[in-house]
This record gives structure tokens, sequence and C-alpha cells, in this order.
């Protein structure tokens, strides 16, 4: 009898230890909470694929692996926080010689970008004397970027409006870029005398995601891949010097594990979709103009990863450029894209990067910390979305920017 009351005593410990352990624990946090996950409908093996290239995006580069001889970061996850935007501490510089129409990147000075750490017994890059227009670039969000690079360019041009035609005070259209060298054409895209359709990057730069990897490896971290063989060095220490490790420092199957990780990320996640307040904002945010820009609704074509087929999704961007006017010329034109045109940003997943990302860091460069600083940077196209959101009453903007916070 006593050693069958010690046992249930000790049963009753222990489930007193366990529920109080429970409470200790953090409670777990919601798929609709966190920029991280995969698209619905992947195969264990493409779940498989995106775990390899999740470790590829968090790694850490060290010397004797290639990084650098100069660089900006040693890792790409530490410039995309929690896969989203950056952060305004770790924005690249870009430059370049502007002349009238004539523009010189700089490239055999270190151009485009600045990079301002290096190896050891190295020396980190100075900004070149003879450039004379600089820009800051924070990192782009690269949650849904899937989705994005499904996309038929025909989606992209049925919403080019160039000579606004419709009288809507829009006339954005697209960033017609050369190809890069390892750029394959698929079904999706349209060449318009050889150059194709930009949809990623500030201004719509860059054509593909591959586009996007393969410069940041080398422009970001200093690693070369068998898409660009020439490692980074600083000018002013001579060519090609200070880096002996063999190039290609990354192989191709790492570069196409990062492009597959990307492209399998989940598109950011919505909340509070049934909020009243969040249904009166989106009402507003059509009604005062918005969404001729920030596109609800898109389609994807096809695609190679059969989860990504036909799958309709809401960036809230139109994927082309605008003239956003004299507050945000950054002076520094990329493409077909002048100084003062900006691509339409996702506006997907800005409710969660004020807690996920270190605070709420809007524009190209992170200048706009409140979304009303973000509107009041709106001028060229959208002064007059500008100026009908700040004639909304004090309810009608709460409503609106709690709208955008549930996107």
């Amino acid at each position: 009898m006593k050693k069958k009351s010690s046992v249930i005593l000790a049963i009753l410990i222990l489930v007193t230890v366990l529920v109080s352990c429970e409470k200790l624990l953090p409670t777990p946090v919601k798929d609709e909470d966190v920029l991280a996950g995969t698209i619905p409908g992947l195969t264990m093996q493409q779940e498989k694929l995106h775990l390899i290239g999740d470790a590829a995006f968090a790694k850490i580069f060290t010397t004797e692996e290639g990084l650098g001889p100069v660089f900006v970061q040693n890792s790409c996850s530490n410039c995309h926080t929690g896969n989203g935007k950056g952060h305004p501490s770790n924005v690249v510089t870009r430059f370049a010689l502007v002349n009238g129409p004539s523009v010189d990147y700089l490239i055999a000075k270190g151009g485009p970008q600045l990079q301002q750490h290096c190896i050891n017994d190295y020396s980190a890059e100075d900004l070149p004397s003879e450039a004379n227009v600089f820009t800051k670039r924070m990192a782009p969000a690269i949650m849904g970027l899937g989705y994005i690079a499904a996309l038929n360019d025909l989606s992209i041009l049925a919403n080019v409006d160039s000579t606004d035609l419709n009288a809507d005070g829009i006339s954005g259209r697209v960033n017609y870029v050369n190809p890069t060298s390892f750029f394959l054409p698929q079904s999706i895209h349209v060449s318009n005398n050889g150059q194709y359709i930009g949809r990623f990057g500030k201004k719509a730069e860059k054509v593909t995601i591959q586009d996007q990897v393969v410069f940041a490896l080398k422009q970001d971290i200093g690693i070369t891949s068998d898409f660009d063989m020439v490692d980074l060095y600083n000018y002013k220490l001579g060519v090609y010097t200070g880096d002996l490790i063999p190039d290609p420092e990354v192989s191709v199957d790492f570069v196409n594990s990062l492009v597959f990780y990307m492209r399998t990320l989940k598109a950011p996640p919505r909340r509070d979709a049934e909020d009243a307040d969040v249904v009166a904002g989106e009402k507003l945010f059509t009604q005062i103009g918005c969404v001729s820009c920030h596109v609800s609704t898109f389609t994807t074509a096809e695609s190679d990863i059969a989860a990504l087929s036909n799958q309709t999704f809401y960036p809230y961007s139109d994927f082309l450029l605008h003239d956003m006017g004299t507050a945000l010329d950054d002076k520094y034109p990329e493409g077909s894209a002048a100084s003062n045109e900006w691509r339409t940003p996702p506006l997907w997943g800005l409710g969660l990067a004020e807690e996920s990302q270190g605070g709420l860091f809007l524009m190209h460069d992170g200048r706009a910390t409140s979304f009303e600083n973000a509107i009041s940077l709106h001028s060229g196209e959208a002064a007059s979305r500008r100026a009908a959101f700040i004639a909304l009453s004090d309810a009608e903007k709460a409503q609106l920017i709690k709208f955008l916070k549930s996107l």
C-alpha cells in the first residue's frame, strides 16, 4: 500500500512539473506572424532542396572560402533580416559618374557598389574621386519571389500605360534591360530587340532571381561563381589582388540552391483581413487611387515547380517604373530607368516588418520610419494620391494604415 502511494505521489509530482514547465515555454509563433516557410504544395524532395538552399542562404563565408577580398557582408542572411527587408545599418552604397545622358558605373574603379569591409592584410574600398552620384539601397524582402518570377511578362505589360491614356495621372512602364550572359529566356519572357523586362530590384534592373543571386554573391560577399568568374579587388591595390582562392568559389549547384530557396519561400501572410477597420481601410486604399500602382492581384503562368503554376497571389505592386518626383530622385539611373523612376515595391509583408526586422524602414533607403512619412515622400505621378491621403480624416487614415499593417 505504501509503495502504491509513493507511485501515485511521484506521478502527481511529475504532472505538476510538466504543467509548470509548459507555462514557462514561449507561446508558439503563428504561421501568419513569421516571414519564413515554404509555398504550399511542395513535394518532399522539393522541401529537402529548400532546406539545402536555406543553409546556403545562412552560410557565413570565411577568407579561406573566398570571402572578399573586399565585401559588404559575409552572408546572405546578414542583409536580409529574417527573409525580409534590410536595415538602415546595412544599406549598400552605389555610385557612378553621370554627365547628362552619359552614365559611367566606374567598373574599373570598383563600381557600381562600394565594398566597405575587407579580409585581413587588405584594404577596404574608398569612394573614387571620379564619382559624382551616390545612392543608398536597403536589401529587399525575399518572401514570395517565386510567384513574381513565375509571372508571364504579358501580365506585367497589361498594366503599362506609358502615355497615361486613361488620364489617371499614372504612366507606368517596364524597364527593358540587357540580359546577363547566362540568361536563358523562358516562354514567359518577351524580348524587345534583345532586351528583356526587369522585375526585380529597386529599379526593376534584374530579369530573374538568378541574376539577383549572382550579382549579390559577388557585389555583397565577394564570391565568384561559374556565372561570374571575375573576383572583386580594391582597384587602388592593383587588379586581381588580395584573394588567392581559385575561382569559381562556389559551384553551380550552390547558386541553384539559393535560387530554389528563394523561389519556394512562401508569400508574406495576410492577417486580420476580416477586421472591420481593415476592410474599410482597403476600400479607402482603392478609393484614393493607390491601386493604380499597387495592383493587388496577379496569377502565375505554368511553372517547372507545380506548386507555382497558375497560382493567384497578392503582392500589391505592378512591377512597373513610375516617376516618383524630386524627393526620391537619387540621380542614379539603371537600365532604361531614370533616376527619379522606381519600381512599385510590393506591399506584402509590411505588417510584419516592424517586429521581425528591427523596425519599420520604408522606401529604397529606409529613410521613412512611418507609413505617413513614406506616403509624404510620394510625388511625381503619385502626388495626387498623396494629396488624397492627406485629405482623409484622422480616423480614415488610421483605417488605411491598419489595412497596410494587415498585408
